[in-house]
């Protein structure tokens, strides 16, 4: 093992190819772990993790939690509903309150775009990205690739189309960024109107044909509709949605016969994807969950090594 060449997670963009071979080789270790009987290390006892979630989650929440109880590490989740925020407390204090409590790793997640990165300019502790805004939500992605590359191998070459509204998409851009530095194509396809408003600026070919998207694909990840982020003027219904995005088995007719199909969760059924094709053979929708408890090991382990090296 070597600590990464990064200090903190804050998205995948600009992060080297041997940083996230680094991430996804310790991945491959620590899910051989989880399938043994005793599933607990004690990598990171005496650690202390701080899980500050200001935006509702289930999967990446759990996820993160079982991660670290998984190393051994001391956890506190901080709770808004009933923390300090409510009474006008800065995010600033929040941060140097928890930190004076003498924590290691704070993970977060955050519906303003930048929190990690600030919060990483204002802290000795490793920040590690849970997902902010519209940005990036890199653990996401990383478990993405390795479960790509679980079934299929190495990335170079292979073509994975993400399919849904890219605008509000904080997976589709650490995905684009993470699988480009692998070797991958990427292409992005959904309704114009839920496209990002420069395109050009993320390394994906755009299409708004989706037969077109998934034709010779070697996996389809469906992306959630963020109604919550959307204004209503920019989708006219989810019927027209599903009838031009969703993912059906027609639509496949057009990919790899052993097309992987994806999806970050929760899904719409029926919209983004119908359920057979959820529940099908070529779905590893689970596989991706299992995946994620390996994946943010890795993370948490890799960089807690790096911050000890310092």
């Amino acid at each position: 093992m070597s600590a990464l060449e990064i200090k903190h997670l804050l998205g995948l963009r600009g992060v080297s190819a041997n940083d996230i071979r680094a991430i996804l080789d310790e991945a491959a270790g620590f899910k051989k772990v989880l399938e043994r009987k005793v599933k607990t290390l004690p990598t990171l006892r005496g650690t202390t993790v701080v899980n500050l979630f200001f935006e509702n989650s289930t999967r990446t929440r759990i996820s993160f939690e079982l991660a670290e109880k998984r190393l051994s590490a001391d956890i506190v989740n901080f709770a808004t509903s009933s923390s300090s925020v409510q009474k006008g407390e800065t995010l600033l204090d929040t941060l140097k309150n928890i930190e004076a409590m003498k924590i290691d790793v704070v993970v977060v997640r955050h519906k303003g775009t930048g929190v990690p990165k600030f919060l990483s300019e204002h802290t000795d502790a490793v920040i590690v990205n849970a997902g902010d805004g519209s940005h990036e939500h890199p653990t996401q992605a990383l478990l993405d690739i390795f479960t790509i590359e679980s079934n299929l191998g190495n990335l170079s070459g292979k073509t994975v189309t993400i399919v849904g509204d890219i605008k509000h998409s904080r997976v589709a851009r650490s995905n684009a960024w993470g699988l480009n530095a692998l070797g991958a194509n990427v292409r992005f396809c959904g309704p114009p109107t839920l496209m990002p408003r420069n395109p050009k600026m993320l390394p994906a070919e755009i299409f708004c044909d989706v037969a077109k998207a998934v034709d010779g694909a070697d996996a389809v990840i469906a992306l959630r509709l963020q109604k919550e982020r959307m204004d209503d003027s920019l989708l006219p219904s989810i019927r027209e949605y599903r009838n031009f995005y969703g993912i059906t088995r027609k639509i496949l007719e057009h990919a790899k016969k052993n097309v992987l199909i994806m999806h970050p969760g929760p899904i719409n059924r029926g919209v983004e994807l119908d359920s057979d094709i959820a529940d099908g053979e070529n779905s590893v929708i689970l596989e991706q969950v299992t995946n994620g408890v390996a994946v943010r090991m890795s993370v948490l382990y890799l960089l807690s090594a790096g911050r000890a090296g310092e």
